[in-house]
């Protein structure tokens, strides 16, 4: 919502200030401008990356428009899944977690709707809760876990280099754009002063467009996918401290209270948040 409501203000400022000054907004509809800049911007962004990861990448760009996915009820949730997590194991034996890894739906009490759907993270905690069920030793389970987040780092952020690349390019475009109108304006010459200065008026929109859609439109939705790549990140880390606690087989209650402390300042739930959690499971 407030990427549409950014992109309004973009719009906004720029035709309220445009028309106010006594402008024609109809002269900035030049289609075959917009032809040229976004054709040619999407046809080398296809040359310069593989189809998987243009896909992946028009995905994670459309879907900034979503609120983002990591509030605090989602790391509240986490928290209390390795509460339970920690717990079960402490009354039953990590034996008993085998069943719940091959099958986490199966108990939605621990992991949650919101847990499930993010099968990325899902996969991380279930992959390394069967490393531990198999007895490996905490410092390679470290090790492996930090070789993971590299690699899972890596690939939240090529698609954000994808979007950052293109708006890079977009302004060269709309310059490509206007040279060639210009290069058409200058078939008119001889043609009367009110002709040629809407020819070269429409062939200065080019400019105007690339550098607008560079630094209005795509590059602030690639800033904005940067930053939902290293709230992914964050969320990884405090599973990656839950998993660690579970293996070395801290208490329930300092496992969450361990997780709390990697959470960033504006989502992290306070103590007594935690606490009136775990107190109300308890009851």
């Amino acid at each position: 919502m407030l990427v549409i409501i950014g992109y309004v203000l973009v719009c906004s400022a720029l035709m309220g200030g445009y028309i106010g000054g006594g402008g024609h907004p109809a002269i900035l509809f030049q289609p075959f401008e917009y032809i040229i800049i976004v054709g040619a911007a999407v046809g080398a962004l296809i040359v310069a990356n593989p189809l998987s990861l243009v896909k992946e990448s028009i995905s994670k760009a459309t879907a900034t428009i979503k609120p983002e996915p990591y509030s605090k009820e989602f790391y509240l949730e986490l928290l209390m899944c390795f509460y339970m997590l920690t717990n079960k194991t402490r009354k039953e034996g990590l034996l008993s977690l085998e069943e719940l890894i091959e099958n986490p739906e199966s108990n939605p009490a621990i992991f949650t709707e919101k847990i499930t759907g993010d099968h990325h993270l899902l996969d991380f905690i279930c992959d390394n809760l069967r490393l531990i069920v198999t007895g490996v030793e905490v410092h390679q389970l470290e090790e492996l876990m930090d070789q993971t987040m590299e690699t899972h780092h890596e690939d939240e952020h090529a698609p954000v280099r994808v979007i950052q690349t293109m708006a890079d390019g977009l302004p060269a475009f709309g310059i490509v754009a206007a040279v060639m109108g210009v290069v058409h304006t200058m078939e008119l010459v001889g043609a009367p002063p009110n002709v040629m200065g809407r020819a070269i008026a429409a062939a200065l929109v080019g400019t105007f467009i690339g550098i607008l859609l560079a630094y209005g439109f795509i590059g602030p939705v690639g800033a904005l996918m940067a930053t939902r790549a290293e709230m992914t990140g964050n969320v990884f880390k405090c599973a990656q401290k839950g998993l660690l606690c579970t293996a070395k087989g801290i208490s329930p209650a300092m496992t969450a209270e361990y997780m709390r402390a990697m959470i960033s300042t504006d989502k992290r739930p306070s103590f007594k948040e935690l606490d009136d959690l775990l107190r109300s499971n308890k009851g």
